[in-house]
């Protein structure tokens, strides 16, 4: 991408996460304290088990370097708003999951740079080697997560009225630029998206399908109530596609390491919309049996 193109990318995250900021409140943090093992299970399936079977799919399937960084990267992004928007159509837990999104959120400024940077070492040649500079890095994060979130944050605070009226299209926008992103990136690639897809495809939905199930049972095991496991298991699937492709492109400057989070984001929406599905129905049963 030109200089025009990773500047608008970097932009458009901003936005993104300013309104996810429209969407917290103080409050959402405080229930670390209310939900503990819910919340513990679930950072556990975001920030370890996830990273964990993104490298395992990334070795087990033959894949390009490019691609396999590119899952990496994905691995090391959870939750983001499209998450906590399908766990409200799923009618799950949504104040679990917006707590879970805010501190990973946190957490993965931390995380990402070396989640990333292993991956470089690890699937690149020692001639390719680009290595990240870790603090830069962070300072980076922050500035495209952090500050626009608590920025949010401050405005839903004090000005709720004015938050609330502008969440929803803020949000909205903000699926239109991610869209747009996405179809100039399969334009950019376009004599070789065919392959990648052929390449990236399966890897990018079995990593989706694995960590949804993944996070499922996992809550399960712990006696995590229904709707709660459903948004821990929403939360651990769905990773932040944009967030991934604005660190392939603006951070590491190179769009093939986009390819797999681009196509990721494409195949999320029919995993999410089963998803949906699937909790609508659960919500009727339950219904049924009170």
């Amino acid at each position: 991408m030109d200089k025009a193109s990773t500047i608008i990318l970097a932009a458009s995250l901003i936005i993104i996460m300013l309104g996810m900021g429209l969407s917290l409140v103080f409050d959402d943090f405080k229930r670390v304290v209310k939900y503990p093992k819910a919340i513990l299970v679930g950072l556990t399936n975001q920030l370890i088990l996830l990273p964990l079977i993104g490298f395992v799919i990334a070795v087990l399937f033959p894949l390009k370097p490019e691609i396999a960084i590119g899952i990496m990267i994905l691995a090391a992004c959870p939750g983001g708003p499209t998450s906590n928007l399908i766990t409200h159509l799923a009618k799950a837990d949504l104040a679990l999951s917006v707590s879970l999104t805010a501190l990973s959120s946190l957490i993965t400024i931390i995380t990402i740079p070396f989640i990333v940077n292993f991956a470089l070492i690890h699937f690149l040649d020692q001639g390719q080697l680009v290595k990240l500079n870790v603090i830069e890095t962070i300072l980076q994060i922050m500035v495209i997560i952090v500050i626009p979130v608590s920025i949010g944050m401050l405005i839903r605070r004090y000005k709720e009225r004015f938050a609330m009226k502008m969440a929803n299209p803020v949000r909205k926008m903000s699926g239109v630029v991610m869209a747009l992103i996405i179809i100039g990136i399969v334009i950019k690639e376009k004599d070789n998206m065919l392959s990648y897809f052929r390449q990236a495809g399966l890897v990018a939905l079995s990593l989706n399908v694995a960590t949804m199930l993944v996070g499922y049972y996992s809550a399960k095991l712990f006696k995590i109530k229904d709707t709660g496991a459903f948004s821990i298991s929403i939360e651990s699937g769905i990773q932040n596609g944009t967030l991934a492709i604005t660190i392939a492109v603006v951070l590491l400057g190179n769009s093939a390491y986009a390819i797999a989070p681009a196509i990721y984001s494409l195949l999320m929406f029919l995993t999410g919309g089963f998803a949906i599905y699937l909790g609508i129905q659960r919500s009727k049963a339950r219904s049924v049996n009170a």
